[in-house]
């Protein structure tokens, strides 16, 4: 068990796939010590292995797992009513996103029934520029957790690229909300609103996501004016509901 714990934790700690040699090795074992216990946690679902390369991350067990833990959590749990509800009431998708230090993940994703030309579930992890939702994370959290990840992202970004990001940045802080049009999917247009505790901590996002031809994504339209209400009805229950 503490062997696969190991396994398990480097993996968690690299934040991406890894080959059978660096994970053996980040775990201080040889490969076909590694090897060994993989296969059984292959089997139990813990890890899988990716198309293709073959390697290693987490699997639907330990999705599972972490989903089983996060439904504990009072903002989660607070928020997935308003969320559902918002969803039927708009007819839109709508995501509810943590700010996870891989970037903004999905972690509920309530599918209204416009059809979107875009793969969005449950662990996808928003880009940071081209996603409303990114944008949004970026706005609200210690510059120091995502810009390591927006230069990986940007690789080769000029210092003028960098400058308008941080001048979009001020702009969603003084609105509360960022939009995407038509980004990063054609057709695709979305609103995203953070969910801040009594500290001013980023706790969650939420987005609601339908066909460009459809949403209004317009500063002071419907989908804003009912996300905001979600958003704001969340935040009154977690403070009576600690």
């Amino acid at each position: 068990m503490e062997v696969a714990g190991r396994l398990l934790q480097a993996l968690a700690a690299a934040r991406q796939p890894m080959p059978l040699v660096e994970l053996a090795g980040a775990a201080e074992l040889s490969s076909a010590q590694a090897h060994t216990y993989l296969v059984s946690l292959l089997r139990l679902g813990l890890i899988k292995r990716t198309p293709g390369e073959g390697h290693y991350e987490a699997g639907p067990l330990a999705l599972r797992l972490g989903m089983s833990r996060l439904t504990q959590a009072p903002a989660y749990r607070h928020a997935m009513p308003q969320v559902q509800q918002l969803s039927a009431e708009t007819g839109y998708s709508v995501a509810v996103s943590l700010p996870t230090p891989e970037g903004p993940t999905i972690v509920h994703y309530a599918h209204a029934g416009n059809p979107l030309h875009v793969n969005l579930h449950v662990g996808t992890v928003m880009a940071l520029g081209e996603t409303a939702t990114g944008r949004a994370y970026c706005a609200f959290q210690p510059q120091a957790a995502w810009q390591p990840l927006w230069e990986a992202q940007h690789p080769g970004a000029g210092r003028a690229r960098w400058k308008s990001f941080l001048e979009e940045l001020d702009a969603i802080r003084k609105r509360g909300l960022e939009r995407a049009i038509d980004a990063p999917s054609p057709g695709v247009s979305s609103l995203c609103m953070p969910l801040l505790d009594a500290a001013g901590q980023l706790v969650l996002l939420v987005t609601v996501i339908g066909p460009t031809g459809a949403i209004d994504v317009g500063w002071r339209g419907s989908a804003a004016r009912q996300l905001r209400q979600a958003i704001e009805a969340i935040a009154t229950t977690m403070k009576e509901n600690p």
